[in-house]
């Protein structure tokens, strides 16, 4: 069974967003960041994983760039309905930081029901089964066992193992071509929205934003990551509404999306 969230019958419209990948060293990022969750005419604002470039518990809120995250959240939470799914970057986001900001907690993949549609939304990295290597670290890493004996280091500590990963992570990357990095199975993902009875599947992890006829009848669209500290920025909203799907650019002060 798939969870299910049902969107209230009020909302007219849902943004979502993924793969901004947060942190200290990117401002302009976090600035568009803020100003779209700030100033979007949306009903809600579905994150679908990867906010952060890394999280290291709950507890991090409380200093530094997190924290500073963290209060926009809140405050955003306060004016709209804000969900969170958490992504390969940020699955240690818990209970005490969703519940203290007001956001909601999606489960990975839910359905959300939303004007007289069905979507199925996932971060989509568990559908990148012919990755065999990260499979496998995603399971060590989503176990309980492995997140609590984790989550016990101290803070300062945690953060050096995540910054060890990220460097780690980022020689990976400069050794393949994006093109070539793992996708979704696309076997998988029918497969899944089959189960589930959604016609359209929403996800985001593989930075190839794209609009995919997977077979007859079954569509996907791809979130784009966010870099506006890029020599040539990028990141944009993909809205549902009673229309459909359509993308647009980040909503900022003064402006309204189109």
């Amino acid at each position: 069974m798939f969870w299910e969230y049902q969107a209230p019958e009020r909302w007219r419209s849902i943004d979502f967003i993924s793969d901004l990948h947060l942190q200290a060293s990117h401002p302009r990022t976090f600035e568009a960041f803020a100003s779209h969750l700030r100033h979007t005419d949306a009903d809600a604002v579905f994150i679908l994983g990867d906010l952060f470039e890394a999280w290291v518990g709950d507890d991090a809120r409380h200093s530094g760039f997190e924290a500073q995250a963290f209060e926009v959240l809140k405050d955003v939470a306060s004016l709209r309905a804000l969900a969170f799914m958490p992504g390969n970057r940020d699955f240690l986001v818990g209970s005490a930081m969703l519940e203290e900001c007001g956001a909601i907690g999606l489960s990975d993949p839910t359905v959300l029901v939303a004007f007289g549609a069905r979507v199925l939304l996932t971060h989509g990295d568990a559908l990148c089964i012919e990755d065999v290597t990260y499979q496998a670290f995603r399971a060590q890493v989503r176990d309980a066992r492995w997140q609590a004996a984790f989550l016990a280091r101290p803070l300062a500590e945690r953060r050096a193992i995540a910054a060890q990963m990220r460097t780690q992570s980022q020689k990976h990357q400069a050794q393949q071509r994006p093109e070539n990095w793992a996708d979704v199975d696309t076997a998988s993902a029918v497969q899944w929205m089959q189960q589930a009875g959604t016609p359209v599947l929403v996800h985001g992890h593989t930075h190839r934003p794209a609009r995919e006829s997977l077979a007859p009848g079954f569509v996907r669209e791809v979130l784009p990551d966010w870099d506006f500290d890029a020599p040539e920025p990028r990141g944009a909203v993909l809205r549902l509404s009673a229309a459909g799907l359509r993308r647009i650019e980040p909503s900022r002060e003064g402006a309204r999306a189109r």
